[in-house]
C-alpha cells in the first residue's frame, strides 16, 4: 500500500508548480509578501535612509524651544510613533478611503522647520509648543479639505514654484547648523570654540569619506554612519551628555497634549497652511515618482487617499507631539535602488518606527548626539534639500526670461529675513510672523507672479506642470 500512495504523490505534484507559478505571477510586485529573510533586511534599510531624518525635526524644533533632554527626548519617540502610524496607514490603508498603497513612507517633514522656528521666535518660552501644534492641527484640517481638490490645484505649483520653496528651505535653514557647529547654546562660554568647530568639521569630513569610498548600503547611510562617528570621537572629550539615558524611561507611550493644549494664532495658521501646500504638492510628485517605478501608476483617487493619509497624521500628530507630515523622497530613492517594491517592506519598517517610539530610551540615544557633531551633519541635510530645489528648478524652463524673473524675486523676498532679520521690524506682528520666514515669504512670491506670468490674461502659455520625476 505504500507503492500506491507514493505514486499519487508524485503525480499530484506535476501540477501545483504551474498553479504555484500563476499565482506568483499574478500578484503585483507591490503586493508581494516577501520571505522573512528578504523582507527584514529591505526594511531596515528603508529605516537607515530616513532615521536621521525623522528625528532631525524634533531635535532642532525641541533645540530652538529650549527643551531639556528630557523634553527632546518625548519629542523624539513622538515623532517615530507618528512617522510609524502614517506609514503604516498609507503603505496598508483602508481600500477606497486612505492610504496610497504603494511602499511610500510618511513622517515629519523638513520643509515646516523654518516657519515653525519663526513662530517660535515670536512666542515666549512655555508657549512656543501650543503655538506651533495649534497651527500644525488646523494645516492637517486644510489638508483635508484640499486634498480631493489638490489635482486640480497642482497647475499652481509647478516646478518654477516647488523649485523656489524647496530651494529656500535648505537656504533658510542653513543657520540652524551654523549654530550647532559652534555648540548650540549661544550663552554658553564654549560657544564657537576651536573644539566644537573642530568636531563638527570631523563629522563632515566622516560623511564626505563615506560618500566617496563607501559601497551600496554604506554610501547610502552615510550621515548615520557620520553622526555615530562623530558621536563615539565626542565621548572621550567629555562632549556628550548621558543624563537624557539615564533618565528616559525604558518604555512609555508619548502623553496626549504633554507640552501643553493647542493655541490658535491666525499668522502661525496662514504659515503653516502655505508649507502644508509645498508639503502636499511633495507628496504628489512622491506618488507620482513611486507609482512609475512600481509599475502601478497613481491616479487621482490614488493621491487623495496618500494626502488624506498626510492630513490625518499632521491633525493628530500635535495630540502626541508631532510635526507636518508628508512624504519622504530618500524611501522612493531606495525603492528606486534596489527594486523592492512590495509595500509590506514599508509597512514592516513603520512597525519598526512603532516600537522605537514606544521606546524613550531609543530617543535618549538620539539625544545624545553632540551639538557639532549635528552642525557637520546637518550642512550636508540641509544642504542636500537647497539642491533638490535646484534640481527641481531645473525643469522649470528657465531660458525664459519671465520665469528667470520670477525666481530672482522669489528667491530675493525669501533671502531677506536671512540676509537682515530686522527688515520686518516695524510690521504687525502677524505680518512678521508670516514674512519673517524665508519660505512663507518666497512661496508666496513665487505664487502671485506664477499668476500675474503664467495665468492672468494668458491663453496656453503656462509653466512646465509638476513632474513625476
Amino acid at each position: 500500500m505504500a507503492q500506491p500512495a507514493t505514486e499519487p504523490a508524485k503525480g499530484s505534484c506535476s501540477t501545483p508548480p504551474v498553479h504555484t507559478e500563476d499565482a506568483v505571477t499574478s500578484v503585483h510586485p507591490v503586493d508581494e509578501k516577501l520571505h522573512p529573510s528578504r523582507l527584514v533586511p529591505a526594511a531596515l534599510q528603508h529605516i537607515a535612509a530616513m532615521y536621521a531624518g525623522v528625528v532631525t525635526p524634533p531635535l532642532i524644533i525641541g533645540q530652538a524651544c529650549g527643551l531639556d533632554i528630557a523634553a527632546r527626548t518625548r519629542l523624539i519617540a513622538a515623532s517615530l510613533l507618528i512617522a510609524g502610524v502614517a506609514t503604516i496607514l498609507q503603505t496598508i490603508g483602508v481600500k477606497g478611503l486612505v492610504g496610497n498603497r504603494l511602499p511610500f513612507v510618511n513622517a515629519a517633514s523638513s520643509a515646516g522647520i523654518a516657519p515653525i522656528l519663526a513662530i517660535a521666535e515670536t512666542n515666549s518660552k512655555g508657549h512656543q509648543l501650543p503655538a506651533i501644534y495649534g497651527a500644525v492641527m488646523v494645516a492637517g484640517v486644510f489638508c483635508l479639505a484640499v486634498g480631493p481638490f489638490f489635482g486640480r490645484l497642482l497647475r499652481f505649483f509647478p516646478p518654477l514654484v516647488t523649485g523656489v520653496v524647496i530651494t529656500l528651505i535648505g537656504v533658510t535653514l542653513m543657520p540652524v547648523p551654523v549654530g550647532w557647529a559652534q555648540g548650540g547654546d549661544k550663552s554658553a562660554a564654549d560657544f564657537g570654540a576651536m573644539k566644537n568647530l573642530g568636531l563638527a568639521a570631523f563629522t563632515l569630513v566622516v560623511i564626505l569619506l563615506i560618500q566617496r569610498f563607501g559601497k551600496g548600503f554604506v554610501k547610502q547611510v552615510a550621515l548615520l554612519f557620520g553622526l555615530l562617528v562623530g558621536t563615539l570621537v565626542a565621548i572621550p572629550f567629555g562632549m556628550a551628555d548621558f543624563s537624557g539615558i539615564t533618565s528616559a524611561p525604558v518604555a512609555a507611550l508619548p502623553t496626549p497634549f504633554a507640552f501643553g493644549a493647542p493655541v490658535f494664532q491666525p499668522a502661525a495658521i496662514l504659515s503653516l497652511c502655505i508649507v502644508m501646500l509645498v508639503l502636499m504638492t511633495e507628496s504628489s510628485a512622491g506618488m507620482l515618482a513611486l507609482g512609475e517605478i512600481c509599475d502601478r501608476r497613481a491616479d487621482a483617487r490614488t493621491i487623495t487617499r496618500g494626502l488624506r493619509t498626510d492630513g490625518i497624521a499632521t491633525l493628530l500628530g500635535p495630540v502626541f507631539g508631532g510635526f507636518p507630515t508628508s512624504a519622504f523622497a530618500q524611501n522612493v530613492g531606495v525603492v528606486s535602488l534596489t527594486r523592492v517594491r512590495s509595500r509590506y517592506v514599508v509597512a514592516v519598517a513603520g512597525g519598526a518606527l512603532l516600537v522605537l517610539g514606544a521606546f524613550p530610551v531609543l530617543g535618549a540615544v538620539v539625544s545624545l548626539v553632540p551639538m557639532p557633531v549635528l552642525g557637520g551633519a546637518g550642512i550636508v541635510l540641509f544642504g542636500s534639500i537647497a539642491v533638490s530645489g535646484i534640481r527641481t528648478l531645473s525643469e522649470a524652463g528657465l531660458d525664459d526670461s519671465s520665469n528667470i524673473i520670477l525666481v530672482a524675486v522669489a528667491l530675493g523676498a525669501g533671502i531677506i529675513p536671512l540676509a537682515a532679520p530686522t527688515f520686518y521690524e516695524e510690521f504687525p506682528a502677524w505680518a512678521q510672523t508670516v514674512l519673517g520666514s524665508g519660505i512663507s515669504a518666497g512661496a508666496i512670491v513665487a505664487v502671485l507672479l506664477n499668476l500675474f506670468f503664467h495665468h492672468l490674461g494668458t491663453r496656453g502659455r503656462t509653466a512646465p506642470a509638476l513632474k513625476s520625476s
